[in-house]
């Protein structure tokens, strides 16, 4: 009696939830998640890093720097104009950026930064870590961003 009674059950909730749409989602197979990698920087011809990695609806981007003369203005703009141009380019936008990293040359060029920073990732700015790295940016730049976005 038990049993019967179970199985009537189970035969009603099935019903209700096939009737409201539930019985597909749950019978639905995930799609296995896929990386997509951006243009791959090499060297010595042998895959070094990726400019982006795709995963799913997320966007990982390699940090920017600026490998030019100049100041901390000249070099913040460049890097986030380069962050905005890969964004683009992998199917996002500054406006869909969920967390940004910036690494300091010299953490007493931190207000100048934020001069330029300010704005550009809209009315909403991403979360932030900024820090000051001991040894000095690679390549010789003022500063070094990445970010993490969803397309």
């Amino acid at each position: 009696m038990k049993t019967q009674r179970r199985s009537t059950i189970k035969k009603l909730f099935a019903s209700i939830a096939g009737a409201v749409g539930l019985g597909a989602a749950a019978k639905a197979v995930p799609a296995s998640p896929m990386k997509e990698v951006g243009e791959v920087v090499l060297d010595e011809d042998k895959p070094l890093y990726s400019v982006y990695t795709k995963y799913n609806n997320m966007i990982f981007m390699s940090g920017k720097g600026a490998h030019f003369e100049g100041d901390i203005t000249s070099h913040t703009k460049h890097v986030l104009d380069e962050l905005e141009r890969d964004l683009i380019k992998a199917g996002s936008s500054m406006d869909k950026v969920l967390k940004v990293s910036v690494f300091l040359h010299d953490l007493a060029d931190y207000k100048a930064m934020n001069e330029v920073y300010r704005g550009r990732f809209g009315d909403k700015p991403p979360c932030r870590t900024t820090v000051a790295v001991y040894a000095g940016v690679p390549g010789n730049s003022w500063v070094e961003i990445d970010c993490i976005a969803y397309i």
